[in-house]
């Protein structure tokens, strides 16, 4: 390949745009989805214009009782985000057996555009999320695992180019409310979904601009059938995601709150007036969706550097002390709004604790998340990459359904005490990794 992007390959350059405009259109809906459910469709006369959700809402309430307006929209908001990470099992066999990995994507790319567009249009809403779940399905495994494909097994900077990627998408996820939510919350919402369509699109013709700089896969007619060798790797690499398939789940059921109950305390709990030189205004609620991604893309470098510099002198933590870190920085982001909402009573909390909570969180995030995409993709056998990283994403389809679940009980709970339960799940996360710790270590 010619040229380089920061010392890395040139398809790294091309993947981060692509991913960083995908995340865009995806964070955007994300932002304005809770709020329009809440705001907009879910009011009772508007359920029975939208195709399907009637039945969905009286299969939901056969399950789990009556349902208001923000226990039903935190299913949905569950059901979404969890099959988002559902169908990446489907979009990796379709990569590894059939189409190979760059029509995949293409393919996961078109059909998150026209769902995006779809969502301006209300009596098609569920069959717009079916479409962008079921196409980032198609997108996400093989994107992330065409990363990893760009260097060798034993090539060191693979850890640092997932990081380097993590910040694109982080950049996407930055400008997503700020754009996107913006102009839903203040002009109209078919205007914020209608923006997320324009940057899928973007996306899909960047990733089309770089194929040719991308790692190709062959037709699954011509690959060679994986020997016992090959089998056993597989069996390795699958026991390894089992294995760290609860602290996932755990993980992201505490961190997907943040666009679900975290969004709603932020409207509800949160004093959000700023003043600057006798200037006085307030900042949008959607806004607070881009401090997660703002402190990723600052924080990234230098911990990144100081990761190098501790490999350097041999103490750079391992994979798995990482994971751990990772589930006690979900903890402690919880104990924080879980103390300010105590402090405050029944008054608005200043949004500098929500500040805070997103710092800490995202510094968590940066321990577990993308540490975890380099030890999959490192771990999978070449056959095989798409299908294992498909299956990976299924523990946070399992997250997603259950943040979404616990989240249907915030309405009933003090806030106190629902922050309580989600620190519990960074603790009971961390207190799995290391229970696993010897035998991760072995397979790693």
């Amino acid at each position: 390949m010619k040229g380089e992007f920061l010392g890395h390959p040139r398809g790294l350059a091309f993947l981060f745009g692509s991913e960083m405009w995908e995340r865009f259109s995806y964070y955007g809906m994300r932002a304005l989805l809770v709020f329009y459910l809440v705001d907009e469709l879910l009011k009772p006369e508007q359920i029975e214009t939208v195709l399907g959700l009637g039945a969905l809402k009286g299969a939901l309430e056969a399950v789990s009782g009556p349902l208001g307006a923000q226990p039903f929209a935190s299913q949905i908001y569950g059901l979404y985000t969890g099959l988002v990470y559902l169908t990446p099992i489907l979009g990796g066999l379709i990569a590894d057996r059939w189409l190979g990995r760059s029509r995949t994507i293409a393919l996961g790319a078109a059909l998150m555009v026209v769902g995006h567009f779809l969502m301006a249009y209300e009596p098609l809403f569920l069959l717009a999320l079916a479409l962008i779940a079921f196409g980032c399905g198609a997108y996400k495994p093989n994107i992330t695992t065409q990363v990893g494909e760009l260097y060798e097994r034993a090539d060191p900077r693979r850890d640092r180019a997932y990081s380097i990627f993590y910040v694109g998408i982080n950049i996407g996820a930055f400008f997503a409310p700020l754009v996107c939510g913006t102009l839903g919350e203040m002009i109209g919402w078919a205007y914020g979904f209608a923006c997320a369509g324009v940057g899928m699109a973007v996306g899909l013709a960047t990733y089309l601009l770089g194929v040719s700089s991308l790692p190709r896969t062959p037709r699954a007619a011509g690959r060679v059938a994986p020997n016992e060798e090959g089998r056993g790797e597989f069996r390795r690499a699958l026991l390894g995601i089992l294995l760290l398939f609860i602290p996932s789940a755990l993980f992201w059921a505490a961190f997907e709150q943040q666009g679900n109950t975290i969004a709603l305390w932020a409207a509800q709990s949160a004093d959000r007036s700023v003043s600057f030189l006798g200037w006085r205004t307030e900042i949008p609620v959607t806004w607070f969706q881009a401090f997660n991604p703002l402190i990723i893309f600052l924080f990234t470098p230098p911990l990144v550097s100081f990761w190098a510099a501790l490999a350097r002198r041999g103490r750079e933590p391992s994979t798995v002390r990482k994971l751990t870190l990772g589930c006690l920085g979900v903890a402690l982001s919880y104990g924080v709004l879980a103390l300010a909402a105590h402090l405050n009573g029944g008054a608005r909390a200043s949004w500098l604790w929500l500040f805070v909570f997103f710092a800490v969180i995202t510094l968590a995030e940066l321990h577990f998340s993308p540490i975890t995409l380099s030890l999959v993709s490192n771990l999978a056998p070449a056959g095989s990459r798409s299908a294992l990283m498909g299956v990976w994403f299924t523990s946070m389809f399992l997250g997603n359904l259950l943040a979404g679940w616990l989240g249907s009980f915030w309405s009933g709970m003090t806030s106190v005490n629902f922050f309580m339960l989600m620190a519990g799940l960074g603790l009971a996360g961390a207190a799995v990794v290391e229970g696993s710790r010897r035998k991760l270590g072995a397979i790693i």
